[in-house]
């Protein structure tokens, strides 16, 4: 598979977060989230396993009941079914790979 940049076009499930699912597959998903600051994602798990990356901003993750500040170059991954939560510090730009591919994110 293959997409343009300019075929994609975001979405958004939470206030103050988008996303634009940038590629996927039958075992994963691509995903680029654009995070207003101020903005929370609520403590929440699912069987999908997360893998990210901070391309600006900087946000507070708190993954299986520990904190972490993510910044730019930053990366983490989230095992399948551990809680987690993020507080968005500023205005903040991430990619994302689960897997298995997320269905709710796709096209």
């Amino acid at each position: 598979m293959f997409t343009k940049s300019d075929e994609r076009e975001s979405k958004s499930h939470l206030f103050g977060i988008k996303y634009k699912t940038l590629a996927f597959g039958e075992r994963t998903s691509l995903s680029e989230f654009s995070l207003a600051k101020g903005s929370i994602i609520p403590t929440h798990k699912h069987p999908h396993e997360q893998t990210g990356y901070v391309i600006s901003g900087r946000m507070i993750f708190t993954i299986g009941g520990e904190r972490f500040e993510a910044k730019p170059g930053d990366g983490w991954n989230i095992p399948s079914n551990m809680e987690h939560d993020v507080e968005v510090l500023e205005d903040t730009v991430v990619i994302e790979v689960f897997s298995p591919a997320r269905e709710e994110y796709l096209p």
